[in-house]
């Protein structure tokens, strides 16, 4: 079974394994981390999956009233710790940006521990900053400088498309993005079309990068002549998320919009073939009879009429005729008698051809 939570309302979703628990949507469960047990919110209730999932942290149980005084307690003192560090920035006149601020009251080296997320255009100089803060918080401080995209992830915020960051809700680890991807998807390469509220490219540009490969690998290229079931045309556009690619045709010069596999020429190839390869062989019809070609030899000029010309006033009867009685039946004549009876057959029009002009040669 697998279960999710969140430690902030619309955050980021963590999987567990909620082992001998069955809370509900909504209750506040504990979750193992580096620093100790925190509380989170459950947001799936435990369900089972059709996929084997291993590996996923088990629930630590249901939050007591203790365990929810506390993560109270952190609460607001995460909320103060912010006000005074941003007040102390501003004393000592540097270029930082608080991001986040993160108490740790449960790690067994330290009693309380501060951690600050800043953001700074380059390296800082906070020797200073962090003995005032250390005096004003009465704990141990961390200050960590993060990049643009780390603080879009800790910030949260909404996306052009309408929703809740990537970054701050499901994605893990960030994937780099190119400018060549946005080229290959055909969008506008003005940086406020395509950055994101971090100012870098958008992570969504990943998303759909290799279906716009594989398409742009396989699909006719702009300008390249096709055939179209309404007829000859010339490529002029592609569809990628219809999988189409649009004609003008040659005769109206209107334009179309026709399956990619329509217009690919192994497609086309495989069509005319007529067979379930496209390197098949041929299919012959079937009953038609082996004919083995006869041999190309000259009888000569003296050869006897043919056996199916009918035999001379004074011939006897047909051999077969004086079979006797008791004679077994006749079996089928194998293939290879067929094709010399055969033979026999188609030879008596080209012996008596040329018995026949031996006999004007010798009349003249």
């Amino acid at each position: 079974m697998v279960m999710a939570v969140s430690f902030e309302r619309y955050g980021r979703l963590y999987y567990l394994d909620p082992g001998e628990f069955r809370p509900r949507v909504g209750e506040k469960v504990l979750v193992p981390t580096d620093d100790g047990p925190e509380v989170a919110e459950c947001v799936w209730a435990p369900q089972y999956v059709t996929e084997e999932v291993g590996g996923l942290p088990l629930c630590e149980g249901i939050a007591t009233a203790k365990d929810l005084d506390r993560d109270e307690q952190n609460r607001q003192r995460r909320a103060d710790a912010r006000v005074i560090a941003k007040r102390t920035i501003r004393q000592h006149d540097l270029p930082m940006k608080v991001v986040g601020i993160d108490f740790v009251d449960r790690r067994p080296d330290v009693d309380q521990l501060v951690i600050v997320y800043f953001s700074a255009p380059h390296r800082v100089d906070f020797r200073e900053l962090v003995r005032d803060l250390a005096r004003a918080l009465r704990a141990r401080i961390e200050l960590r400088q993060v990049g643009a995209r780390d603080e879009a992830r800790l910030q949260g915020g909404i996306g052009p498309c309408g929703r809740d960051l990537c970054c701050a809700t499901f994605l893990k680890d960030f994937e780099p993005v190119s400018v060549r991807m946005a080229k290959d998807q055909d969008l506008p390469l003005n940086p406020l079309k395509i950055s994101g509220a971090c100012g870098r490219l958008m992570c969504c540009l990943k998303y759909e990068h290799p279906l716009y490969q594989e398409f742009n690998a396989k699909a006719p290229a702009l300008g390249s002549a096709v055939e179209t079931p309404a007829g000859d045309g010339v490529v002029v556009g592609h569809n990628v998320p219809s999988d189409t690619v649009v004609v003008r045709l040659a005769a109206s010069g209107r334009r179309c919009a026709c399956s990619r596999a329509d217009v690919c020429s192994p497609r086309q190839q495989y069509e005319a073939s007529g067979t379930t390869t496209p390197d098949a062989a041929p299919i012959e019809p079937a009953g038609t009879p082996a004919i083995t070609p006869a041999a190309d030899t000259v009888p000569a000029p003296h050869a006897g009429p043919a056996p199916h010309a009918g035999p001379a006033p004074h011939a006897g009867p047909a051999p077969q005729a004086e079979a006797a009685p008791h004679a077994e039946p006749a079996t089928p004549a194998a293939p290879e008698e067929e094709a010399r009876e055969e033979r026999r057959v188609r030879k008596p029009r080209r012996r008596r051809r040329l018995h026949h002009d031996d006999e004007g040669e010798t009349a003249q």
